[in-house]
């Protein structure tokens, strides 16, 4: 054996490398995965994705629910109001009765598609649904403006 104390530097770390090579090559052999446990990995990740996306579709529905939960209610608010007003109109006189029972008449027509939109939404794609509720929530808001502008007459 060669005294590695008496080699130039270059040597001795081309030496370095060379057993660095080999002990990384050993290495990296050694990991390397089976056809079999590379298959199994793939079942457990696509295992995984599938519960991933189960649980992204119930959540998915949940929020829709929970949705139509708040808009029925604030619906069923409307509906209150609407009575309200109609309550209010009969102490009113003639003239200006007929101009708030057409107001009435058509908030409340407003409010019951409203009502039907909400009820009558199917679930599709992510997007859809955040199209969906932006423009709900547009015609709820306008809605709820327009209640405001009736009271306000009052």
């Amino acid at each position: 054996m060669i005294n590695s104390t008496r080699l130039p530097l270059g040597i001795k770390t081309k030496n370095t490398l060379v057993y660095f090579a080999f002990g990384l090559f050993f290495v990296v052999t050694a990991c390397e995965s089976t056809p079999t446990e590379k298959l199994v990995s793939a079942q457990e990740t696509a295992k995984q994705a599938n519960t991933d996306l189960e649980k992204a579709k119930v959540d998915y529905l949940n929020e829709i629910d929970n949705y139509r939960k708040e808009a029925n209610a604030k619906i069923a608010e409307n509906d209150k109001s609407i009575a309200e007003f109609k309550a209010r109109v009969a102490n009113e006189k003639q003239d200006a009765k007929a101009e708030y029972k057409m107001k009435i008449a058509e908030l409340d027509l407003k409010n019951s598609d409203m009502k039907k939109q909400i009820n009558d939404y199917k679930a599709d794609t992510k997007d859809k649904w955040e199209t969906f509720k932006t423009n709900f929530n547009k015609s709820m808001n306008d809605l709820g403006d327009s209640f405001k502008k009736l009271a306000a007459t009052k």
